[in-house]
């Protein structure tokens, strides 16, 4: 099988929808949105790791209000077993309190967390819609040696995902690359839930006439077996897959256990 991360988002009812769909052996990452704040965010991660889960909450900076509230937090992972969180920036105003990018508040999590909390960062394999392309890079390369992973936004393009991470090691950023892939979701629903988590930029296919949109619009429904099974064919550039799950949680085929291993099988160098 190879290495998958769920994203959920922490909606109401999401530990009870998890707990009954989803092996104990899944890890979980948990969405940090504007509107719902670092503290459903905690609330959910913290329960479901007791629940023995391993789960990854998602700290956003501009979110935070101050530095003793991530101290706070940092304690609770720890009480509750979690050893891991994903470092984002945010999409709250500049300002809102002592964190203005994910550099500082890596730099604090490795502080006050003694190492023993490690962090996930953000990459773009398409760019950001307010961040150039240089800068980009230059923020993953600062933020690196705080970071142990980079975990792609939403992405349908396998060239453009293995370009990505080929790049990143040309400049020199070291860290494993974890793909982000969209979970099998209604196409109806799939251009609405990616934006209202901040990522519809990544949606701009659906404007291409070219053969990918043709394929992925072909049907009610769109499915990342194809993407993946293209991906996990490169170990080498891709560490894992990272899904977006818009809280549909069926299990996907390539986490399934009655499957045979595909490294076994030869399909991971095909």
């Amino acid at each position: 099988m190879f290495p998958t991360r769920i994203e959920i988002i922490p909606s109401p009812g999401i530990v009870e929808k998890v707990q009954a769909a989803v092996p104990l052996s899944t890890t979980l990452t948990v969405t940090c949105l504007p509107h719902h704040g670092i503290a459903r965010t905690m609330e959910a991660s913290v329960r479901l790791s007791l629940l023995g889960y391993n789960v990854i909450p998602h700290l956003a900076a501009r979110g935070l209000e101050h530095q003793t509230q991530l101290s706070g937090i940092l304690r609770d992972c720890g009480a509750a077993g979690i050893t891991e969180v994903f470092a984002i920036g945010g999409d709250g105003p500049l300002g809102a309190g002592p964190y203005q990018s994910s550099l500082s508040l890596l730099a604090d999590i490795a502080e006050y967390s003694g190492g023993g909390i490690t962090a996930g960062i953000a990459g773009y394999p398409e760019g950001h819609p307010s961040v150039s392309g240089l800068d980009l890079l230059d923020a993953l390369l600062a933020k690196q040696h705080l970071a142990t992973h980079v975990v792609t936004q939403m992405c349908f393009s396998t060239p453009t995902i293995l370009d990505y991470a080929a790049l990143l090691r040309r400049e020199g950023v070291v860290l494993p690359v974890w793909a982000g892939v969209a979970g099998a979701v209604p196409l109806t629903k799939l251009l609405g839930l990616a934006t209202q988590i901040g990522v519809g930029t990544s949606l701009k296919f659906l404007s291409n006439k070219g053969t990918l949109a043709r394929k992925l619009l072909g049907g009610d429904k769109y499915s990342p077996e194809g993407l993946v099974s293209e991906l996990t064919a490169h170990p080498d550039r891709v560490a894992g897959i990272h899904l977006y799950s818009f809280n549909r949680l069926d299990l996907p085929t390539w986490e399934r256990s009655d499957l045979p291993d595909p490294e076994a099988s030869g399909a991971a160098s095909a």
